[in-house]
């Protein structure tokens, strides 16, 4: 393989989240060295993926089929309605186990900084999926949104819009987490736990 095409590589590995150049070089290495195993098959996995995936019309998860697994999925509560911010963020929920309704994806956070209105992210169709009077009727929004100034700012906004609604609007829990030294917590985090004390 020639420089040219090995330096392209590493800088396209370098691109990803969490890979620097030296990273994207260790990588790149492994993938030449084995390229029957590794290159090959990953090279495959990837256009497949190009080809298939696509985002879901109904709540913004990706999948190669439209509605996604999720929405699709007959033994979900589809009166709980989960909205985060990002993909990533709809992931991180489904690996818990914890949630069992639908989601909905936003696509980011208002951002008067970055020009992103309401009009930028899914925000819309949320307003529309929760009043809507077809099929199962949507008893709750959970706002799983990050804790950020945009993220609440957010959260707050599609709570004022779905005031008229008669659907319950409610946010994540904040505080100390789990196995978390009250030592080592940051001020916000101690002050948040303290405003969502519940009984012992």
């Amino acid at each position: 393989m020639p420089a040219g095409d090995i330096d392209r590589l590493i800088l396209l590995l370098a691109r990803l989240p969490g890979l620097g150049p030296r990273s994207a070089r260790r990588a790149a290495l492994q993938m030449i060295k084995r390229p029957e195993t590794l290159m090959l098959p990953l090279a495959g996995a990837l256009r497949q993926a190009a080809e298939n995936i696509r985002t879901c019309n109904v709540c913004g998860n990706l999948d190669t089929r439209d509605p996604c697994a999720v929405c699709r999925a007959p033994d979900r509560d589809n009166a709980l309605i989960c909205v985060v911010e990002d993909v990533a963020d709809l992931w991180a929920i489904e690996r818990s186990g914890a949630f069992k309704g639908l989601y909905h994806v936003l696509g980011g956070t208002l951002s008067a900084l970055d020009g992103r209105g309401p009009e930028q992210l899914n925000i819309g169709a949320l307003i529309d999926r929760a009043e809507s009077s077809t099929g199962a009727a949507v008893t709750e929004v959970i706002l799983a949104l990050s804790t950020t100034v945009d993220g609440q700012t957010t959260a707050h906004y599609i709570a004022e819009r779905l005031v008229d609604s008669g659907v319950a609007v409610s946010r994540l829990a904040q505080g100390v987490p789990v196995g978390g030294e009250l030592d080592y917590l940051d001020d916000g985090t101690l002050s948040a736990a303290l405003k969502a004390r519940r009984p012992a």
